[in-house]
């Protein structure tokens, strides 16, 4: 089962960044690079810090966590870089009407 989230309008978010929403229950980092829009979990696997303060690494889709230097891919959510070895839930982004939503799969909060 999953569940629709609506996030913000489109011109909230700038782009080459991230931003943390926390979103009936779900911690989410949503990233802009351009006019493409990914979301990932803003959780880092490797010890409990938000993702979203993080550097955006444009040119390889990727995020680092703030805290220990661990970077994640925006397309898949897996580890690039230790100390990191468990991936992030990935969320799939829709832009309706100017509005970022994303789709919570029930097991993705896990």
């Amino acid at each position: 089962m999953s569940e629709r989230l609506v996030i913000c309008p489109v011109d909230e978010l700038e782009s080459d960044s991230a931003r943390r929403f926390d979103v009936d229950g779900h911690r989410i980092a949503v990233i802009r690079l351009g006019e493409e829009f990914f979301a990932i979990g803003d959780r880092c696997s490797h010890a409990d810090y938000s993702l979203a303060e993080g550097e955006v690494d444009a040119a390889d889709k990727t995020l680092e966590c703030w805290k220990h230097g661990s970077t994640f891919s925006l397309e898949t959510g897996e580890p690039t870089s230790l100390p990191a070895t468990k991936p992030v839930p990935v969320y799939k982004v829709e832009v309706l009407d100017g509005v970022i939503t994303v789709v919570a799969e029930e097991d993705a909060n896990a």
